[in-house]
C-alpha cells in the first residue's frame, strides 16, 4: 500500500465523518486534523480522500437505484 493511500485510509478511519466530496473543504479538514508539512503531500492526500468519498457516494447511489428497481419489479 503506498504512502498516500495508507495515510488517507488512516485519516478516514479516525475522521471519516468530517470529509466530503469537495477537495478544498477536505484540504481544510486535513489542516485541522493532521500535521502535513508538505503542500504537495497534503494535496495528494486530499485528492485521494475526495476521489474515495465520491466513489463511495456513487456506489451507494447505485445500490439504492438497484433496490428501487427491484421493488418496482416486484409490485
Amino acid at each position: 500500500m503506498n504512502k498516500i493511500k495508507r495515510i488517507s485510509m488512516q485519516l478516514l478511519e479516525m475522521y471519516g465523518s468530517m470529509f466530503g466530496i469537495d477537495f478544498d473543504k477536505n484540504k481544510e479538514v486535513l489542516s485541522k486534523v493532521a500535521i502535513i508539512r508538505s503542500k504537495g503531500l497534503r494535496n495528494e492526500v486530499a485528492g485521494y480522500i475526495t476521489a474515495y468519498m465520491r466513489s463511495e457516494m456513487n456506489s451507494e447511489q447505485e445500490v439504492q437505484e438497484e433496490t428501487a428497481s427491484m421493488d418496482e419489479e416486484s409490485e
